[in-house]
């Protein structure tokens, strides 16, 4: 029988980068049943957990990669088991020694294109906004009511630019004096870190600070909830608080101000689906939920699956740089939950979820029958 020796460097590296909460861990498999991942092929965080205890984590595999760091399982556990800090400190020993497997690969372009060019796309940084030539933007400047951090993806995805465009016509329909930072902006660096990048982020991250602090920055309007995310809850880290809106909240804000007035009807069966790092991760279920219910004619459906139990697309950690086989990607089965509750239109307010529905969209052959909007974009036509 082969006596295998514990890893020592793993076991410090959790330590690092989640104290001893792993050791809490009771094998009690709560994670498991929840994880989305089984819903399409056999994983076990549960396992994976178990042998970081001892040091003895492959670090070669693609099982360390799984995780979109969703937050099914730390919501489930009794213990306060740290799964997504003890996954992201695996990572971090992974990337520190370049073993990527091939799946992973893509992420590693993506830090690439993010050291050389701020993005995760591999567009120029002087290209970032462009998508805002021919509309009524403006740089941001220090009297300007907020800042509209556009993001990545809106700034250079074609699908996802009409999101910035629709949230842009919202503020200037509503008077809002916003600007935007243009090549100035970075990534915030919440998907690199999830990828074990920690040094990427903290480049990012600082470069994005500095930015804030120099142009007199005092509240940040954002679409993705990645960004929102990390500029609430891990940029305080470099000990700086910005106040920071998401965009759906700052949305319902205008309107029960009565600066923005929903003129128009939708009569249109909706289903909304609720992002990990909106709502699990920062509680935004209702605001959305809200806005939408607010416009007349429009059918506000739940799918199964909703609000705390929400079903991951598949994005998040990273993951929508890594290469994910059809046959396990959560955002088809999201897409035929969709479906199933007869609505038209399956609304949402995260690029990562709207980039992978609109995936499933079309390998499911449901582009005829589904339609994946932004709720900016349902906003915009009904004011």
């Amino acid at each position: 029988m082969e006596t295998v020796a514990p890893f020592k460097e793993v076991i410090n590296e959790i330590k690092e980068a989640g104290g001893e909460a792993f050791r809490l861990c009771f094998q009690c498999g709560l994670c498991d049943s929840v994880c989305p991942w089984n819903r399409v092929r056999p994983f076990s965080i549960r396992k994976i957990i178990r042998q970081a205890t001892f040091g003895l984590t492959e670090i070669e595999g693609e099982d360390i990669w799984r995780c979109t760091t969703c937050g099914r399982c730390p919501q489930q556990c009794p213990r306060g088991v740290r799964q997504i800090e003890v996954g992201v400190s695996l990572r971090r020993m992974a990337t520190n020694y370049e073993v990527f497997p091939a799946s992973v690969r893509p992420a590693r372009t993506a830090r690439a294109s993010l050291i050389s060019e701020g993005n995760p796309l591999q567009f120029e940084r002087k290209k970032r906004a462009d998508w805002a030539k021919d509309l009524a933007v403006k740089p941001f400047t220090e009297k300007m009511e907020i800042l509209y951090f556009v993001g990545c993806y809106l700034s250079f995805d074609p699908r996802m630019k009409k999101v910035a465009a629709a949230t842009a016509a919202i503020f200037n329909k509503a008077g809002v004096n916003f600007g935007i930072l243009g090549e100035k902006e970075n990534c915030c660096g919440e998907s690199i870190r999830k990828t074990g990048s920690e040094d990427v982020f903290k480049r990012l991250a600082k470069e994005n600070i500095k930015t804030f602090i120099d142009s007199g920055v005092k509240r940040i309007v954002v679409s993705s909830p990645h960004c929102y995310h990390t500029f609430k809850n891990e940029y305080p880290e470099f000990m700086v608080n910005f106040e920071v809106v998401h965009a759906s909240r700052y949305f319902l804000e205008l309107i029960t101000q009565g600066r923005l007035k929903i003129v128009g009807e939708y009569p249109k069966k909706i289903t909304y689906h609720d992002p990990c790092y909106l709502g699990r991760h920062n509680d935004i279920y209702d605001e959305p939920r809200n806005i939408l219910q607010m416009i007349p004619g429009l059918d506000l459906v739940e799918m199964e699956d909703s609000r705390t139990d929400s079903l991951c697309c598949g994005g998040g950690g990273g993951r929508i740089w890594m290469d994910t086989p059809k046959n396990e990607r959560f955002s088809d089965l999201r897409l035929i939950q969709a479906k199933a509750t007869g609505a038209r239109i399956l609304a949402t307010a995260c690029p990562y979820c709207i980039t992978n529905f609109e995936e499933s969209r079309l390998n499911l052959e449901n582009d005829q029958i589904l339609d994946i909007k932004d709720i900016a974009e349902i906003i915009q036509e009904v004011i």
